[in-house]
């Protein structure tokens, strides 16, 4: 179609407005309730333009371009027509821009200096609107400020999949509110700030904090879910003061997480660890930097020259740097140990040696908009990965068939295809119903070892979509990648893959799931599970907390314990460090120094740090620099976290080489596919505040719904079963450990298990996140 707007001519797609032709050809049209992600509403109308012919003006967002038309922007008809309309969202609207949090950066108060009027010819009282309490993240403080333009109603329903916030009466007395004064609940909540053009909606951690002309801005990238979000940090007098999304179509389109939004709180937060500590008498005390590190480099010396260099093991977080991480290794193997690994919630390791590459998503992010089908075998979706999510929400809403095989029926917010609920232990056998579903389906032969297999319903109708799509994708998350059994999932998805001709990969559970396999911080001796289970000497703990991060926290904490020497590269003093940690060393989260993530789709991600380092904290790659140094490791002499950047990978690349998801073939005899029988199973799901560090200590995340204490949830069969009643007291046993917690009905969690989340305080003494448990009334 030809359109021309204000003299100037540009050819768009049938189907187009006149807004997305004025956006192509640069010239700006006044709106409010207008975005280009959310669905027209037309109901602000300050986007209204005189079109040729046409006998009034026209909201340029609601009206389709066709072919000659001719649009002015700026004429006397169309101007007017926008002073109007500015003139009816100023009635109502308060004087209060010098003590609203959104001046400087308010679109109704830009765009009164040119369409609104001088004086109000208003003379009546203004309506009032009483504030209401959303939760702790949004404040709806001042809603007399709302303009009504529903962006935030429609986010809820179209974006985040979760109605939210409605629009209560009519006209003048209409008001945006929850349903009967519930909180904001959506880990997408944020957004919503972002979206409101006007004051009503702001971020309640940021407030009056500063103002916008008082900030500067910083890129960085999301350490958190390994999506690598594109962040825009917002920094006064050295300090974080807020955190924004940076739009990449690619990779965050113009969204974040919660999480990514409001953990900023943790780092300045008074369990910052600042100078260096070494425990002297049964405590820990501060020290230099010098002694702290040549403590550490003569103790590790001794060890490995007593012990040898396998008494020493390394563990590190899959949020560190892809430069820390790298480091790490290459330290560790210098002093004589191959015990290094950054994937600590890992329970089986036997796929290791045998893959063809380095796991990582199978496709891009930006092509999950055009699959026909996509299978999502053991996740949490939408609390393990919010953007993920987001996307495959949308996926859902057009042609995508998306199917869901996990350990739990949480609603993912998603228009499903199918959604397949079982026990942990059922996960391998019904994945292979699928495999075999699939054969039979193209008529192959059914591979060797599921010949007693029998498809049900729902996974025939999972491997049909799989089949009939032309573009499909399976996707193991971080349930499939913790499950004791990881290695058979991968290896069933493998031939599903092969069968349907649909992609295969893994979503990551942090910001360096992809790029730990870079650095090659993987063990060729002991990994995360067997260093703990068969104890080492000394252990050097990159940004880890085993009694939160680790697959058993109770066998990590059995051996630690008993350690000669427990190194701690940490930025927090609190927590159960102060129990087995031997020496703590500051160093610097993701803001306070430079490095690279390598997202789930192998995009390359540098990022530098936006403000200094708080106190004596360091960055990671430096302290490990120097103690390679000190111990005389070769191969240690880096100026920059650049230069150890482009030893891994070779500058300029913006996507990692050599992904693969396949893995050597493992015999279909050796597969395990019948659950243990008998007792009960957990199953353990790690909050979505409670998966890394910064997000822990964030003390707005920390007053969320999703932040609440771990319960002991069992559907009504199960709680019958047990002689237990919903909201009772149950003592829960697994190994040597026990934790009192409340037991809730919950229809969403198979028979026979009892999901108990780990990373939290109250349940670190239990074991493993996978296995037999035991309940009883307290």
């Amino acid at each position: 179609m030809e359109i021309e707007i204000d003299g100037k001519v540009a050819q768009v797609p049938d189907g187009s407005t006149i807004m997305d032709a004025a956006q192509q050809l640069g010239a700006y049209i006044p709106h409010f309730c207008y975005h280009k992600k959310l669905s027209i509403a037309a109901n602000c109308r300050m986007c209204l333009v005189q079109v040729e012919k046409a006998p009034k003006p026209l909201p340029a967002c609601a009206t389709p371009v066709t072919n000659g038309m001719k649009v002015f922007t700026h004429s006397e008809l169309a101007v007017t027509a926008q002073k109007g309309v500015m003139e009816f969202l100023l009635i109502n609207h308060p004087l209060d821009c010098p003590i609203c949090d959104q001046g400087g950066e308010c679109q109704l108060q830009d765009l009164a200096v040119g369409y609104g009027g001088s004086a109000s010819r208003f003379q009546e009282g203004k309506r009032v609107v009483f504030h209401k309490d959303v939760g702790p993240l949004i404040s709806m403080q001042e809603m007399a400020r709302c303009i009504h333009c529903t962006r935030c109603v429609r986010f809820g329903q179209e974006i985040a999949g979760v109605m939210e916030l409605g629009m209560a009466n009519r006209n003048m007395h209409a008001e945006i509110m929850t349903f009967v004064g519930r909180s904001i609940d959506s880990e997408l909540s944020g957004n919503m700030i972002d979206l409101c053009p006007v004051g009503a909606l702001t971020s309640k951690p940021f407030r009056y904090s500063a103002r916008s002309w008082e900030l500067s801005r910083r890129k960085s990238v999301s350490p958190h879910d390994s999506i690598g979000a594109n962040l825009a940090l917002q920094i006064k007098n050295n300090v974080v003061m807020r955190v924004l999304p940076r739009e990449n179509e690619e990779v965050n389109e113009c969204w974040i997480s919660d999480k990514e939004r409001f953990s900023y709180e943790a780092l300045n937060s008074p369990a910052r660890l600042t100078r260096p500590m070494i425990r002297v008498d049964g405590a820990l005390r501060e020290v230099e930097w010098n002694v702290a590190l040549d403590y550490v480099a003569h103790a590790l010396k001794d060890i490995a020259a007593s012990h040898g260099g396998e008494s020493l093991a390394a563990l590190a977080s899959p949020h560190a740097t892809l430069e820390e991480l790298y480091l790490l290794q290459k330290l560790i193997r210098g002093l004589g140990s191959g015990s290094v690994d950054f994937r600590p919630r890992r329970r089986d390791f036997s796929a290791d040696g045998k893959l063809g590459g380095t796991p990582w998503l199978g496709l891009r992010l930006a092509e999950i908009k055009d699959l026909d089908a996509a299978l999502v075998i053991g996740s949490f979706l939408r609390k393990d990965h919010p953007l993920f999510a987001q996307r495959l929400r949308q996926l859902g809403k057009k042609w995508g068939k998306v199917s869901l095989l996990s350990v739990s029926a949480d609603d993912p917010l998603i228009k499903l295809h199918t959604q397949l609920t079982v026990s942990p232990a059922d996960l391998p056998a019904a994945l292979a119903k699928i495999v075999k579903a699939a054969a039979q389906l193209k008529s192959e032969a059914v591979p060797e070892g599921l010949e007693s297999v029998a498809p049900c319903a729902s996974s025939q109708a999972i491997a049909s979509s799989l089949i009939e799509g032309e573009k499909g994708a399976i996707f193991l998350g971080n349930v499939a990648e913790q499950h004791p059994q990881a290695a058979q999932l991968h290896a069933l998805a493998n031939e599903l893959s092969r069968l349907t001709g649909a992609s295969c990969g893994f979503i990551g559970e942090a910001a360096n799931s992809v790029g730990g396999y870079i650095a090659k911080a993987l063990p060729t001796a002991l990994n995360a599970h067997q260093m703990f289970a068969q104890p080492r000497q000394a252990y050097l703990l990159h940004g880890v907390e085993p009694e939160l991060d680790c697959h058993d926290p109770q066998q990590a904490l059995a051996a630690l314990k008993q350690a000669a020497l427990v190194v701690m590269l940490t930025p927090f003093a609190d927590g159960a460090a102060a129990e087995y940690a031997d020496v703590l060393l500051p160093i610097a989260p993701f803001t306070e120094t430079s490095g690279t993530f390598v997202n789930c789709e192998g995009r390359v991600q540098s990022f530098n740090g936006v403000v200094r380092p708080l106190g004596d904290a360091r960055p990671g790659w430096k302290v490990l620099r120097v103690l390679g140094t000190l111990l005389a490791v070769p191969g240690f002499d880096y100026d920059s976290s650049e230069q150890v950047r482009d030893e891994i990978v070779p500058a300029g690349k913006d996507f990692v080489d050599g992904l693969s998801t396949q893995v050597s073939a493992v015999p279909c005899v050796s597969w395990s596919l019948t659950s243990t029988p008998g007792g009960l199973q957990r199953v353990a799901e790690v909050p979505i505040y409670s998966a890394d560090p910064l997000a822990r200590r964030a003390a707005a995340l920390q007053k969320t719904r999703d932040a609440l204490a771990p319960s002991a949830r069992m559907c009504v069969e199960t709680l019958q079963a047990l002689a237990v009643s919903d909201g009772a007291s149950v003592r829960v046993r697994q190994g040597s450990g026990e934790a009192v917690l409340m037991a809730k009905a919950d229809a969403t969690v198979p028979a026979g298990c009892v999901r108990v989340a780990a990373a939290h305080v109250s349940t670190a003494a239990l074991g493993e996140m996978f296995g037999a448990i035991n309940v009883e009334r307290a």
